[in-house]
């Protein structure tokens, strides 16, 4: 696992081979941080939630380029224990690594955040409840940015709060605003 930007740029990271995990590829990841470099200011966001977190790669991405708190969620215990491990190595303090799982996490949050991220399974069956569930619950930031990573199965363009795709190969990110999008001049 290779870190892209900011103060960790280059580090990289030995991820265990008997993990299961599909870790964003380098590409897809690389491409996903230059449109956001355009999108946000990490250094601005004080509160960032990784959902379905696996090796951690996009949190560790996200410590490296200043986000203040990193919250990540990931309920597989070797998976857990690795980004533990890597957040100790860091002495990363703002990065908060938590064993759940993830239905049960946005269930009981109270928390609001500036970035969420989340990178099911593609074949989990409950993908494309995500963005109402966390939006439902009032979990991003007025202004924030959920961002979810899908295969090319899913298709959320005419969700209300849908801003924009990105494809990357196989790798499909969908972005959401709090608000809902106003409506096309085709949709209308």
């Amino acid at each position: 696992m290779r870190v892209i930007s900011g103060k960790y740029k280059r580090r990289t990271f030995e991820v265990p081979r008997t993990f299961k995990a599909r870790p964003t590829t380098d590409f897809a990841k690389e491409n996903l941080f230059n449109v956001l470099n355009n999108l946000i200011d990490f250094e601005e966001c004080h509160n960032v939630l990784d959902l379905f977190a696996g090796t951690g790669s996009i949190s560790l991405e996200l410590v490296s380029r200043g986000c203040a708190r990193v919250v990540s969620v990931e309920r597989e215990p070797s998976h857990h224990t690795f980004i533990y491990k890597v957040k100790e190595q860091l002495k990363e303090e703002g990065w908060l690594p938590l064993r759940a799982d993830v239905f049960r996490y946005i269930e009981k949050c109270h928390d609001t955040f500036d970035l969420i991220f989340a990178d099911p399974p593609y074949a989990l069956s409950r993908l494309s409840e995500l963005p109402d569930l966390i939006l439902e619950k009032g979990m991003l930031a007025p202004d924030g940015l959920l961002i979810l990573e899908h295969g090319k199965d899913n298709n959320f363009a005419h969700h209300p709060h849908f801003i924009q795709e990105r494809i990357y190969g196989s790798v499909h990110f969908s972005f959401f605003g709090a608000q809902e999008q106003e409506a096309s001049a085709e949709e209308a």
